[in-house]
């Protein structure tokens, strides 16, 4: 399996490890630590050299509560950070909803659109379909200013396929190639601890669907409820959660801890190996 992002065929035949970069001063892991360019820049080629495969560049948080963030503002701070990484060998992805964001984007260099609500916003598949970008399509219930309030669901596993599934068939629809389109089930977006976990022990049903897999459960709060750790030390629970993922078969793991995560894929990559 590969997915197709512009003239970067990404080989699925190992799990990639996506880095996160914040260009934010409100994330709610690390908000602040790389809101200035250089230092943004810095991280990502720091990411890199741990064994980072993708860097993913967001400009707004999404947070819980997280107040929204002008487009001007963040094509100001996402622009310059992958102008300066579309040469580095690896593929740039942005994290945004707002189809101005992802033209510039796109136009900047960026390889990847990671949108956690699925190109719903007016004009952003239109910006995608016109592209040869890969597609990352999350599933969200509600708004992140209030998707924690009362997350609801008969099977939150049924529920949540269906809607990725229907997403992507769409967006086929419309002219969005299958080899570019990616699901994310959205750990921690609009589902309670519970949901969460049934969600990550079923990632192999999401799997056979056919389309690669990205799991985000790096350092978040549901890993906080269940280990009682704060969210600086979380490392151990988001890489265990990362290997679940894996052992799920998810194809992309979007973390904050790319070394640790990376030396966990090698341990599980050598066991498997001897394993066949």
């Amino acid at each position: 399996m590969f997915w197709q992002c512009r003239s970067m065929k990404l080989d699925l035949s190992r799990p990639l490890i996506m880095g996160i970069v914040n260009v934010t001063p409100d994330s709610f892991s690390d908000g602040g630590a790389h809101d200035e360019m250089a230092a943004a820049i810095e991280h990502a080629l720091r990411l890199i050299d741990e064994g980072a495969d993708i860097l993913d560049i967001g400009g707004e948080s999404t947070r819980p509560g997280a107040a929204e963030v002008s487009v001007e503002e963040e094509i100001r701070r996402v622009v310059p950070v992958i102008e300066a990484l579309k040469d580095c060998g690896k593929a740039i992805s942005v994290d945004t909803s707002k189809p101005e964001v992802m033209a510039a984007a796109i136009k900047a260099g960026a390889h990847i659109v990671n949108d956690v609500r699925a190109l719903t916003m007016p004009g952003a598949l239109e910006v995608v379909t016109k592209s040869k970008v890969g597609v990352c399509l999350m599933h969200m219930q509600g708004q992140p200013q209030t998707m924690q309030d009362a997350p609801d669901y008969e099977n939150v596993v049924d529920e949540v396929q269906e809607y990725l599934l229907d997403r992507a068939r769409y967006c086929e629809l419309l002219g969005v190639d299958r080899e570019r389109i990616c699901l994310d089930y959205g750990f921690g977006f609009g589902k309670t601890v519970e949901q969460n976990f049934a969600l990550l022990a079923n990632t192999t049903r999401f799997v056979e669907s056919g389309y690669p897999i990205l799991v985000g459960l790096s350092r978040k709060s549901s890993l906080g409820a269940v280990t009682g750790r704060s969210v600086k030390d979380r490392m151990v629970a988001s890489v265990s959660g990362a290997l679940l993922a894996m052992q799920g078969g998810a194809q992309i793991i979007r973390v904050h801890d790319v070394a640790q995560t990376v030396d966990a894929l090698k341990i599980w990559l050598m066991t498997k190996q001897q394993r066949m």
